[in-house]
């Protein structure tokens, strides 16, 4: 290939970093990377703003492409700077004993929690055991007794006098089951008969009766002193009970209060169970083992009289250090928000304060809870709540069938808690926007966006940072660590990945994958260390597992099914370079395009467009021809032609401008007659005034089209054309290097679509001079005089009956034709 084409130079081909160069013989032989996040200035300046604004609303929302690792990113960082925080308190669920139905809510300090659970069923249990004793003992008995006797003395007293008046009355008192009766007596003593009551006259009968009713009314009088004093028995027995309950639970209690005066819940709470202790004392003057019940479904006594004292710990804090930092995988509406759990019971579901189960919101609160936006969108009940969670700053465990009418039973309404939480959402820029822009709360929630790069600058610093960084990953998963060599080749790949010479990759998940399967094949080999084969190894592991597809296509060009052509010369015909994408995998594949130019005023016409294969972008690059063509051809005559594009065996849609360049040439081939080399393929896109520009996946492209030619065979002559811009994006494989630095392939830069054509055709393109017209010989000339004669047979031809011009006769399109300009 003559020298005057300028190609690039072999030492661009690829970017390559050289294990000599980096300082350290190994990834173990570095200090880890303390925050484990490397190249995210911008995101970890947001990340901090947003943990150090406690006001309501400044949430943060990580926005990255998925493989950046968002999550472990979140995770790592936030659980460095989450330990510099105070420690959130603890939160426990007690027996609210004036309205059992609403658990009350504790607020502790870290780690007493369990211990105030602890103490409470260190108290109840010595109350069941010291109360009975008590009141077992002889002198409660001694004072028991003595009121009892007390009471019976006072009644034994109201009684005699009772039956004293009966008997000056010439009654007598006498007791029944249905109480106290006073009967006339006669003169023996001895109740009448009937036979004696009817021998009374009336008078006496009368004066009996009398005196009956009198005694009634005194006899009710004595009922009632005797409940008075009855009353009086109970309250002082209850006194009694209260002073020795009050001694022993007093005396008891005051521990506690003393250890928990700086609780002030807890001490409320202490106070409330001192009055319902006192209130239930007969609850507890039975020994335990007496209380055990009989029957089919046994019921222990804890469970069933003293479980109104328990302390359900819901959150305990005394093992972390500073806030905490929580990782929500699933959130779920009880996952994020508890539940009340229920229980079975004779047949019947129960439940108490002591079933409360805390959610992810509950742990985090204080700190950090981390989760997926999309994870959380899908459970639209989740991100509701979450929502009106923040608004109101208070976590509600509500039940969920309850809470949307789905069913209504009977529950408990605990307390809420107060939400002191700062919500991490990790998810995709584009669902940043779309929620900023259709969810009106979303906006005044998420007032921090953290936005994570997937590159950086590739800078001896930020290599270093990244060996340290491969050096923590390789600590925490217990893998081996990389040899100089290795780290060489990671960075490499990562170049590969960007696409750019210059950059470094940032999607850590892709790095972390990698490594775990290089230090797969290091285990195969028994090594000490991942070395630059080992991972070059899992990089070509990965590329088979996924490229079947990229082979198959590559079979059916080497067969000419698919057929490209590597020889030769031909007119109107260039091979194309395009870039599939199957997932995981992305390659490059050579098309034949083909032009064909003929008289007619329909201008540049895409076959793709016309059978509706052809994208947006794709339909904007074969406009643009239009453009180009009258900005080159149509400033001293009108265009009338009929231009056909089409690319050759393509049966699936067709998009991007990369080959908008491509199907230029191929259209001034066809319109000048010149043919040009099927040894050399093209991409790029062009611009109305025909200056090349970048398209993306040069590297697959050329390397697609390297290895049609290398199994055709190398002929020296057979290369790619590429935009100039496009050399920093080259990290072609080693193959291709070798290739072009033995002259057996070669890589044009071209700038403008003069460029281009020269090396395709050999010809000149030629230079617009001053009277209008292009050099003789050049292919812009031939093209122009194809244009010219073109013209003059749509004039010629596009007479009417009358003889009258049809070009003249239009407002100077050139005839009518929509790409035709005077």
């Amino acid at each position: 290939m003559p020298s005057v084409y300028k190609e690039v130079p072999v030492q661009e081909l690829r970017g390559c970093v050289e294990p000599e160069t980096l300082p350290f013989e190994h990834t173990g032989a570095l200090e880890p990377l303390e925050e484990g996040v490397v190249g995210q200035e911008r995101a970890i300046d947001a990340i901090k703003f947003g943990m150090g604004m406690k006001e309501k609303g400044y949430n943060i929302y990580i926005a990255g492409p998925g493989k950046a690792g968002l999550t472990y990113i979140a995770r790592t960082f936030l659980e460095e700077q989450a330990k510099k925080e105070p420690t959130p308190p603890d939160w426990c669920y007690v027996h609210n004993f004036k309205q059992p139905d609403e658990p009350k809510s504790l607020k502790l300090s870290a780690g007493r929690g369990k211990e105030l659970k602890k103490d409470m069923e260190e108290f109840i249990n010595t109350l069941q055991a010291k109360i009975p004793e008590v009141f077992d003992s002889e002198d409660y008995r001694a004072k028991e007794t003595e009121v009892q006797q007390a009471f019976e003395k006072r009644r034994r007293e109201i009684v005699d006098e009772l039956s004293e008046i009966a008997k000056e009355e010439g009654f007598i008192l006498q007791f029944s089951q249905v109480g106290m009766v006073i009967i006339p007596a006669n003169q023996e003593g001895q109740p009448m008969s009937q036979e004696e009551l009817s021998e009374l006259s009336e008078e006496e009968k009368k004066a009996l009766r009398e005196k009956s009713d009198e005694l009634q009314e005194k006899m009710k009088a004595a009922i009632k002193r005797i409940r008075e004093a009855e009353a009086e028995f109970k309250e002082k027995h209850a006194k009694l009970d209260n002073e020795i309950a009050l001694f022993v639970v007093g005396q008891l209690i005051e521990h506690y209060v003393e250890k928990y005066q700086d609780e002030p819940e807890v001490l409320d709470y202490l106070k409330a169970v001192q009055e319902d202790i006192l209130e239930n004392i007969d609850d507890f003057k039975k020994k335990p083992e007496s209380q055990q019940q009989m029957g089919p479904f046994p019921v222990q006594p804890k469970e069933a009289v003293f479980r109104k004292y328990d302390v359900n710990v819901l959150i305990d804090n005394s093992e972390t250090e500073g806030a905490p930092v929580v990782i929500e995988s699933n959130p779920a509406y009880p996952n994020l928000f508890g539940t009340i759990e229920r229980q079975a019971w004779f047949g019947a579901l129960f439940t108490d304060f002591t079933m409360i189960k805390p959610g992810a919101l509950h742990k985090a609160n204080g700190g950090y809870l981390v989760m997926k936006a999309l994870d959380l969108l899908k459970w639209y009940l989740s991100w509701e709540a979450v929502k009106r969670a923040l608004r109101d700053g208070v976590i509600k465990i509500e039940d969920l069938g309850e809470l949307y009418g789905i069913f209504s039973t009977r529950t408990i309404r605990p307390e809420p808690i107060p939400l002191d939480v700062k919500i991490v959402l990790t998810g995709d820029p584009y669902l940043f926007h779309l929620l900023y822009i259709y969810d009106d709360r979303f906006q005044k929630l998420f007032k921090v966006k953290a936005h994570m790069d997937d590159q950086m600058e590739r800078k001896d610093e930020a290599i270093l940072q990244c060996a340290r960084m491969i050096s923590r990953f390789c600590q925490e998963n217990q893998i081996r660590h990389l040899d100089r060599s290795g780290v060489a080749r990671v960075l490499e790949y990562s170049m590969e990945v960007t696409g750019d010479r210059d950059k470094l990759s940032l999607e850590l998940g892709d790095i972390s994958d990698l490594l775990r399967e290089a230090n797969y094949f290091a285990g195969l080999d028994n090594a000490q260390f991942i070395g630059r084969d080992h991972v070059h190894q899992a990089i070509q592991k990965r590329i088979y597992r996924a490229n079947l597809i990229e082979e198959r296509i590559k079979e059916l060009v080497k067969k000419d099914i698919f057929w490209v052509e590597t020889t030769g010369e031909k007119v109107g015909q260039v091979n194309g370079l395009s870039v599939l994408m199957t997932g995981d995998h992305e390659f490059g594949k050579p098309n034949r395009i083909t032009a064909t130019v003929s008289v007619g005023r329909e201008g540049v016409v895409a076959i793709e467009r016309e059978s509706k294969l052809s994208g947006n972008i794709h339909t904007k690059g074969v406009l643009i021809l239009s453009s180009f063509l009258k900005e080159r051809f149509a400033h001293n005559k009108p265009i009338s032609l009929s231009a056909s594009l089409c690319f050759e065996q393509s049966y699936g849609m067709v998009d991007g401008d990369s080959a908008s360049s491509t199907e230029l040439y191929a259209i001034l081939s066809a319109l000048s007659g010149v043919p040009i080399k099927q040894g050399i393929a093209v991409t790029g896109s062009v611009s109305q005034k025909g200056e090349i520009q970048p398209v993306g996946g040069v590297t697959q492209k050329i390397e697609a089209f390297f290895d049609i030619c290398a199994h055709k065979g190398l002929t020296g002559d057979q290369g790619v054309i590429i935009p100039e811009k496009n050399v920093p994006n080259l990290m072609l494989k080693q193959e291709v290097v070798d290739a072009v630095q033995e002259g057996k392939f070669h890589i044009w830069p071209v700038s403008r679509i003069e460029e281009g054509i020269e090396i395709l055709t050999g010809v000149p393109a030629g230079e617009l001079q001053p009277d209008g017209t292009y050099p003789e010989g050049t292919v812009f000339r031939k093209a122009d005089d194809r244009l010219r004669e073109i013209a003059e047979i749509v004039k010629r031809f596009g007479k009417d009956e009358n003889g009258d011009d049809k070009a003249s006769a239009d407002d100077g399109n050139g005839g009518g034709c929509p790409t035709c300009e005077r």
